[in-house]
């Protein structure tokens, strides 16, 4: 076993204050695999403790009334959107530029922010309350970015990336079931999400004071995956520009899985409800238990693949394969060929399989095949604005009902192509018809890496050649 040899840096990154010297001593002398167990259990724990402020609130049906012709429940999912969404173009700057040494306070501070508003949500009258999700989905948007940054520019990445996406996976579900259990015991619907959040508090808090305690990168892994560090404006803008075919086409992917993913996960209770079938709390957690062990498993082997380009485009065809289970999984659940259960099992396992190979492996390996010192965080929160925008835009044609009497021309082109027949048509169409224009897109961008990804570059250190971005990077931390 390899003994991990942490790098002299680490006490400049992490205020020693908030750090344990034992763990520190035996996170300095333990193999790579309990290193890389580590960093998987404090990724998944702090990021799956951020879903009980998010998430919980969704299992509640918010009847009672509507605003601007907008269901409240609509209302209130929009209004966190628009914050976190917000939050992402937020990030693409925070995120980038933030001292290594100040990520864990940012954590918490975000966090304890959004849990403040979720605070307001109960006290505030609705539907002025609506507000108050805006501004808990305006901190929660960045604290991914944050986590990964503790884990990417390693030789084991996609593993530890794979470990924190498990945890968006099955905390969505488990914070659902934590939310319905309450309302069966008597919280009411405008409480349940901040007492659903004080269930996460302490272990947001240890398992913060745990991610605090990973090290940068070792030298090996910066030569292998190339060193990451902060990117100024002029660094970002010259990366898109070199790059900018391949990540508008990747761009256009991405923000068709998150349309379809957040669909899922947002009204999952209406999606249920629309197949017929009236969902136990467990089946919320049960359901994503089954996909996070897939989908981890799938996207974590990747970083068995020495060759980055030889991952990067298995990883291509593997999003293939994802959208077509999720066109298999449509027209299965259309033609009684699969259960409800079984039909929000295999549809998520096709939108999460490409949706984490994106955060797991896409942009690492892009990055470590052309040797330029960029971060996985930029690129991410770049795509995953872009997403979280278009989710709001079909939400928002999807929820808004017009008055009686108003002229169908009059009506937005999205919320006459989309209609008004539930969440599950509209889950089932918009994903049934993108995923077959992904894979299309998939095509062409498995031909244009083809041509363009370096050959046998970035996987052994003495063929090494590292291209800084032209202008603006600064060391992280």
């Amino acid at each position: 076993m390899v003994p991990f040899v942490a790098d002299a840096r680490e006490n400049s990154l992490n205020p020693s204050v908030f750090r344990s010297k034992k763990l520190t001593s035996w996170l300095g002398r333990t193999g790579e695999t309990q290193f890389s167990l580590f960093c998987i259990v404090a990724a998944f724990a702090t990021y799956a403790c951020m879903y009980g402020f998010r998430k919980s609130y969704t299992v509640g049906i918010f009847q009672q009334t509507e605003v601007l012709n907008i269901g409240y429940k609509a209302a209130l999912v929009a209004s966190q959107i628009i914050g976190y969404t917000l939050s992402k173009f937020i990030g693409i700057k925070f995120v980038s530029e933030i001292p290594a040494k100040n990520r864990a306070f940012a954590i918490l501070a975000l966090i304890a922010f959004a849990q403040f508003a979720l605070l307001l949500f109960a006290i505030v009258p609705e539907p002025y309350n609506i507000a108050c999700l805006f501004l808990n989905g305006l901190p929660l948007g960045i604290v991914f970015g944050l986590v990964l940054t503790f884990l990417e520019g390693r030789t084991v990445s996609e593993a530890l990336v794979a470990g924190l996406c498990a945890s968006f996976i099955f905390a969505s579900g488990f914070a659902k079931t934590v939310g319905k259990t309450m309302l069966e015991n008597g919280v009411s619907e405008m409480w349940m999400p901040f007492e659903s959040g004080l269930v996460f508090v302490l272990p947001l808090l240890f398992s913060v004071w745990l991610i605090n305690h990973i090290p940068p990168p070792k030298a090996n892994d910066e030569s292998r995956r190339t060193k990451r560090q902060s990117m100024d404006r002029t660094a970002r803008w010259a990366f898109v520009g070199k790059h900018w075919f391949g990540l508008v086409i990747l761009a256009a992917v991405f923000i068709v899985l998150t349309v379809i993913r957040s669909i899922r996960d947002d009204f999952a209770v209406e999606i249920w409800k629309d197949m017929g079938y009236q969902a136990a709390p467990e089946d919320f957690t049960q359901t994503e238990l089954w996909v996070m062990v897939v989908v981890t498993a799938v996207a974590g082997a990747t970083f068995l693949i020495g060759s980055h380009r030889l991952a990067f485009l298995t990883t291509i065809g593997l999003i293939v394969v994802g959208l077509l289970m999720v066109i298999g999984s449509v027209i299965s659940r259309q033609n009684q060929m699969l259960s409800p259960f079984n039909f929000m099992v295999f549809f998520g396992i096709g939108v999460y399989i490409p949706y984490v190979l994106f955060h797991t492996t896409v942009f690492e390996r892009l990055i470590a095949a052309y040797q330029e010192k960029a971060t996985v965080g930029f690129l991410m929160y770049l795509v995953d604005s872009l997403g979280y925008l278009f989710y709001l835009l079909i939400l928002l044609s999807k929820t808004i009902t017009l008055p009686t009497g108003v002229q169908d021309e009059r009506q937005s082109l999205l919320a006459s192509w989309v209609g008004d027949y539930g969440f599950l048509v509209l889950l089932e169409s918009i994903s049934f018809y993108s995923a077959i224009a992904c894979v299309a897109l998939c095509c062409l961008l498995g031909a244009y890496f083809s041509w363009t990804l370096p050959k046998n570059r970035g996987e052994n250190p003495a063929d090494l050649k590292v291209q800084p971005v032209e202008a603006g990077a600064s060391e992280c931390g």
